[in-house]
């Protein structure tokens, strides 16, 4: 039964159901519940905004914005991000869905780990960075009611120790490839797991490139 908090709920559509199973049989309960908390807080935050946008579009957006940290849709040398706006690009191209809401989709996933940015953009590029925002750092917890945040946890409750949790999940899904981190705040999660990453260095790319003065 879907979960309806604050007059929001997962949309009941055919392709949202296929969200779902998508998700469910590919990612960790840990991911899949995190994910659904994302399009729950996003959604929320749309609404306090008074932003319109298609809840179709940002639930496929939430649900698929960590598919990159999975096995099966991780590249060697993509960034994370832009695996899982890959793997939802296939997943929506498969269904014949409009250039124009794929586009806004890959965005979202594409786009949600680089602050600054995202706000500016699509309600559903935004909405996606703010639902990540809240339940991973919680920069705008108190924008939520104890009531919402509960009845969310409620629905897609987080691990005991989730922060450590997720760091890890990060981690584990982006150890192998660390150089495309660069720039990137994934560059911390290596960094606190493995203190011998050396992360890239902006200045030193530009002193050492081929270009002379």
């Amino acid at each position: 039964m879907t979960t309806t908090i604050a007059g929001l709920k997962v949309p009941d559509s055919k392709l949202a159901r296929e969200v779902t199973e998508m998700v469910r049989d590919t990612e960790s309960p840990l991911l899949f519940h995190h994910s659904s908390r994302v399009y729950y807080f996003g959604a929320l935050a749309g609404k306090r905004r008074g932003l319109r946008f298609d809840e179709e579009l940002l639930y496929t957006s939430a649900m698929f914005h960590d598919m990159g940290l999975t096995h099966q849709h991780s590249s060697a040398d993509e960034r994370f991000e832009v695996d899982g706006a890959n793997a939802a690009r296939d997943f929506l191209r498969a269904r014949n869905i409009a250039q124009a809401d794929i586009e806004t989709v890959w965005n979202a996933i594409a786009l949600h780990t680089t602050p600054g940015i995202p706000q500016h953009m699509h309600p559903v590029v935004a909405l996606v960075t703010a639902g990540v925002e809240m339940d991973v750092l919680g920069l705008t917890y108190p924008d939520y009611s104890d009531q919402e945040r509960e009845a969310v946890v409620h629905a897609h409750p987080r691990t005991e120790h989730f922060k450590e949790d997720i760091l890890q999940a990060f981690y584990d899904g982006i150890k192998h490839k660390p150089a495309t981190t660069f720039g990137n705040v994934k560059a911390d999660v290596i960094r606190d797991k493995d203190p011998s990453f050396k992360p890239g260095n902006f200045c030193s790319v530009i002193r050492h490139s081929a270009w002379r003065g």
